[in-house]
């Protein structure tokens, strides 16, 4: 069945490309959206608590035991892990792309539960859970009560009680962390009272566990005659605090009972004290949500907006609901101003295949085409598992250009035949398809052999390349399929010649313009072929060019700046606020209250969030907080001094005058699924566990050198050792002599000071804590220890003070490691003008100058998968440049004539980094995707040239004159493509607003690649094409035939006769 079926069938080659549309917008609409493809690595969580514990404690009793259960867990990459002073264990275990998360879950909680018996009792009873979450944050949002009517407990509670449960039901929700505290029963006990009845915690506790309890009574009547069953029930678990308080401790023969509420203060609490929120200024308590592995982001956040939508409506009067982040606000518009710009390529390609072929009609069928190769490839993105994402997107939009210029290589040959005096539009179409369906066949194939070996890399880097690649070269393979089917078929029905019957031309506007055009085109065609000529006769400047366009593209591929992908602005700012070691929650957060007021005034912010007792970067602790700005919607603050990193510079400038807190700000990461900012991320190890202060040290040294460093504009660390603390020492042999064990003087130090969780109550249909701890008032100050005491083995109290002394020191507050090792988290941002490319190097290069032996460091995160992924961007082009050269040469039967191909291309790349250069723009995956592209589509046009070229010679033409007139004849549908890809791409090269940065950088490589590509191809092909084809011919001679087809049969008359006149005027020139 030959390509003629399809010409004589329209019929038939409609209804193939009618099937190709309705499969693929059935495709279409059952893709997920989501901002990247899904490319963070699954991580898993594990955590637990040990109530009034310190870091140092929890890493050797908790972490140590942990950790080497975990460690070497099928496919992990990396852990890590934080103990913190306010008694929280959380390990993230990090695993290899493409892991199946739940397996993942599985295998770490096997391992955890290995361990558990090493965990200290207090620890086993909370409970140690495994969670699969990202440790990106979704959504946010706050529940805050504008007329202060509410307070932060209330909140806190009403979060927990109504939304908390139906949120975690939602499909694709990791985790939930409320700032604020759950309630529990506080039994706040007065040592002093406890004294004079010689009672201690732990009395408290058994009494508790005595009567706080449910119990199965049975029934009477069972089994046996009687008429009737009676169930019996105890009343159960305690309630209010008023029940609580009846609780008897004691009661003697003569009839005197003491009761709980007579030795504590009992209320309905919070089970901890460790955050304060605010929203706008009052009252708020936020959440963050996080997602697991592999599942679609925008999904999950759909629905999540709806629930919150429903929950707005029951809220009491006098609370109000704000969203202050979500992962879909900057997605969907930045999705929409892709979409803007397919809308705006494809009317500008149109318009120029218009303006070239100067005919409605003609430009029907390429716009025909377009639409069946982008609906089409709906299909194919959807049996591969892609989403419509902003790489797919932006491959649809590239792909635009090459997919017309299939399209246009059919017209403007039967166009040609026209211009030849063919007056059939059937043998036009017939005549032109034989000359071109070689060219189209293996120009496609050219262009999809560049893209399916890129999509063969692993890791980050690897998905993003894969779903851009396999998208437009599946576009593109539609597109040719549509050239070879739909395009003639068209043609034959729809183009006719613009000459009557009677060989009159007809006259209408078309016909003007036309002849307007022509003159104006067949005066650039002569030029152009002086052009060409000077550089076929000094084919020294040739190769000068190739050479000096190979050095400066080396030398622009290693100064241009790297990274992974560009920061993008998406409407939110953290700040991260450390005040001094060792201050209080209340101090901290009187800090936060001044620092929020001034964010309050900056113009772009709509709404300020404010948590004090957890930071972003440092997690838990009193004398950490962040708020969060979330600012104006895009269109309301356009211009570079309205952007992200202008209000960065604001929070900077205003809060400068602060000297009691250090503030670090930062946009949110760009890929969801890796940490929260787009900061680097760095893990300095001590390997050779020694002590923490050297290590502090070393790390302080290290940040210092870090700091000199141009590319970094900051490196900090929020891991300090300088926060005030007391060693206590237990007195053994004073402990022996009283006649009790120094087991039991910790115990009551703890049940006082650090508070136990020592039973559960019912309420709200949820189980809470029953806590006991000392009175706030008794516990202020070192010297509280003289009135708390302790039990002796006759039962005489004691003072605690007698057994217990108490040294001044200095600690940190949280401990964390990496990989097993003792590690400092350190994040730094690169400086103004230098790429995080700059940035790694930086690190790098200090770390060999300033680290002493026995210390390391890691990258983490995002930073992780670029510095892995550096060495890529080279292989991925020579796989390419190797895949073009054998397709090539198996075509044209040849080793030789592929390299008139591929040596255009070097051009078409120092192109693209010249551009990027010249705009200030760093080599990312935006770029690289764009060049990719550009190594196809260069290659693919010069091959239409070399084909042309290769068919007049055998046709008897000479060298030159066969290039010429390929030329010649090509210079119409070269520069069509040349420009549609041009002014297809220029809306994104000049992109603002949202996405701006991605935008231009795919914008600027392909643009810049093209208009210096193309010009390459045109003059520099011929020559090359002359030079290979000579070497062929020495290794195997050419055998001529004469063509069939007419136009070329013209082409060598006329190119005889200039030949003759040429060396006519050079006799003329010697006479």
């Amino acid at each position: 069945m030959n390509l003629r079926t399809f010409i004589e069938r329209p019929i038939l080659s409609a209804v193939i490309s009618i099937s190709i549309v309705v499969v693929g917008i059935i495709g279409l609409f059952t893709l997920p959206v989501e901002q990247y493809p899904d490319i963070a690595p699954p991580t898993i969580q594990v955590s637990t608590s040990y109530f009034g514990a310190s870091a140092e404690t929890l890493q050797k009793s908790v972490i140590a035991p942990l950790e080497e259960a975990i460690n070497g867990v099928e496919n992990m990459t990396y852990m890590t892990s934080t103990a913190s002073n306010a008694g929280v264990v959380d390990i993230t275990v990090y695993f290899k792309q493409g892991t199946d998360p739940d397996m993942a879950a599985v295998n770490v909680q096997n391992r955890v539960s290995k361990a558990t018996g090493q965990l200290p009792a207090e620890v086993t009873q909370v409970g140690v859970t495994t969670s699969k979450r990202q440790t990106s944050i979704l959504q946010m949002f706050s529940l805050y009560s504008p007329d202060d009517s509410y307070d932060e407990k209330f909140l806190s509670n009403y979060i927990s009680i109504n939304l908390k449960p139906a949120i975690l039901r939602i499909q694709g929700v990791g985790d939930m962390m409320i700032m604020g505290g759950d309630y529990s029963m506080r039994i706040w006990m007065k040592p002093d009272v406890m004294a004079q009845y010689k009672l201690i915690p732990s009395d408290v506790t058994q009494v508790l566990a005595e009567q706080n309890i449910e119990s199965a009574t049975g029934s009477f009547g069972e089994n046996s005659d009687e008429t009737y069953q009676y169930t019996m029930k105890y009343k159960g678990r305690l309630i209010t605090p008023e029940e609580f308080g009846e609780i008897v401790i004691r009661s003697s023969d003569n009839g005197e009972v003491l009761k709980l509420k007579e030795i504590a203060d009992i209320e309905m609490g919070e089970e901890s004290y460790a955050y304060h929120g605010a929203m706008n200024g009052h009252p708020g308590i936020s959440c963050m949500i996080f997602q697991t592995a592999g599942s679609n982001a925008t999904e999950v956040n759909n629905n999540i907006d709806a629930f919150l939508e429903e929950a707005r409506k029951d809220l009491p009067k006098g609370v109000e609901m704000v969203q202050v982040m979500s992962s879909n606000d900057f997605l969907y518009a930045s999705i929409h101003e892709v979409i803007k710009t397919l809308f705006e390529a494809i009317f500008l390609v149109i318009l120029i295949v218009y303006v070239f072929l100067q005919d409605i009609r003609s430009t029907i069928i390429p716009l025909v085409g377009i639409i069946v190769s982008l609906i089409g490839t709906f299909a194919f993105m959807s049996i591969a598992g892609f989403s419509i994402n902003l790489i797919t997107l932006f491959a649809l939009v590239l792909v635009i250009g090459t997919v017309v210029d299939d399209a246009i290589v059919v017209v403007e040959a039967v166009q040609a035949r026209f211009d030849v005096g063919y007056r059939s539009s059937y043998m036009a179409s017939i005549d032109a398809m034989k000359g071109i369906s070689n060219a189209v066949i293996s120009s496609s194939l050219v262009f999809m052999a560049v893209f399916i070996p890129v999509s063969f890399m692993s890791g980050t880097s690897g998905t993003f390349y894969t779903q851009f690649g396999l998208t437009m070269a599946v576009a593109v393979g539609i597109s040719a399929v549509n050239a070879l089917t739909l395009s003639p078929a068209l043609c034959a029905l729809f183009l006719k010649p613009y000459i009557n019957e009677d060989g009159t031309e007809k006259n209408n506007f078309a016909a003007r313009f036309r002849k307007a055009f022509n003159a104006a085109f067949d005066a650039m065609i002569e030029r152009y072929k002086k052009g060409v000529l000077f550089f076929i006769k000094r084919k020294w400047m040739v190769w000068t060019l190739l050479a000096a366009s190979v050095v400066l593209l080396a030398f622009l591929m290693n100064t241009t700046k790297t990274s992974l992908v560009p920061d993008e602005d998406q409407g939110v700012v953290f700040v991260n606020v450390s005040t001094a070691a060792g201050s209080s929650l209340k101090t901290t957060n009187d800090v936060m209250m001044r620092i929020e007021k001034r964010m309050m005034d900056i113009p772009q912010v709509l709404h300020v969030q404010r948590v004090a007792g957890y930071g972003l970067l440092a997690g838990q602790g009193n004398s950490f907080g962040m708020l969060i700005l979330k600012l104006k919607p895009w269109d309301e603050r356009e211009g570079k001094e309205n952007d992200v990193q202008a209000v960065i510079g604001q929070v900077y400038g205003r809060t400068a005058d602060i000297k009691d807190a250090s503030i670090f700000a930062i946009s949110p990461g760009m890929i969801p699924g890796y940490g929260m900012g787009n900061a680097l991320e760095l893990h300095m190890q001590d390997k050779q566990g020694g002590d923490v202060g050297t290590f502090f040290n070393t790390t302080q040294q290290y940040l210092g050198a870090l700091n000199q460093r141009p590319e970094i504009a900051m490196a900090y660390s929020t891991f300090d050792i300088r926060y005030p603390q007391w060693t206590v020492e237990v007195d053994a042999s004073k402990c022996k002599r009283a006649g009790i064990t120094p087991d039991a003087v910790l115990s009551t130090l703890s049940g006082y000071y650090g508070g136990q969780y020592v039973s559960n109550f019912n309420r709200f249909s949820k189980v809470y804590k029953v806590m006991i701890q000392a009175d706030p008032k008794y516990r202020v100050d070192e010297s509280s220890l003289n009135n708390i005491f302790v039990r002796m083995s006759n039962g005489e109290m004691a003072p605690l003070s007698q057994f217990v002394t108490l040294t001044r020191s200095y600690g940190a507050e949280s401990l964390s490691r990496f990989n097993m090792f003792n590690s400092i988290a350190v994040n730094a941002m690169p400086a103004e003008g230098y790429s995080t490319g700059d940035a790694i190097r930086a690190v790098q290069e200090t770390a060999v100058q300033a680290l002493p032996k026995g210390f390391g460091y890691d990258f983490g995160g995002i930073t992780r998968e670029e510095t892995d992924q550096g060495g890529t961007t080279i292989i991925i082009f020579a796989i390419c440049f190797l895949m073009i050269y054998l397709i090539l040469s198996a075509l044209y039967e040849s080793f030789l004539i592929p390299f008139a191909v591929l040596l255009s291309v070097p051009f078409g790349l120092m192109g693209s980094f010249l551009f990027a250069k010249m705009m200030g723009l760093e080599n990312n995956i935006y770029l690289q995707t764009g060049l990719i592209m550009l190594i196809g589509l260069l290659a693919k046009t010069a091959i239409l040239l070399t084909e042309y070229a290769a068919e007049r010679r055998k046709a008897g033409m000479s060298l030159t004159s066969a290039a010429l007139s390929a030329a010649k004849a090509r210079l119409r549908p070269i520069l069509m493509t040349a420009l549609t890809m041009i002014f297809g791409l220029f809306p994104l090269m000049v992109a603002s607003g949202v996405g701006a940065n991605g935008n231009s950088s795919l914008g600027t490589g392909t643009v810049g690649g093209m208009v210096i590509g193309t010009l390459a191809l045109l003059f520099i092909v011929p020559s090359l094409f002359i030079v290979f084809q000579y070497l062929q011919e020495k290794v195997r001679p050419i055998q001529f035939q004469p063509a069939a087809d007419w136009q070329i049969q013209e082409e060598c008359v006329e190119a005889k006769e200039e030949r003759q006149h040429h060396i006519e005027s050079k006799n003329e020139e010697k006479k």
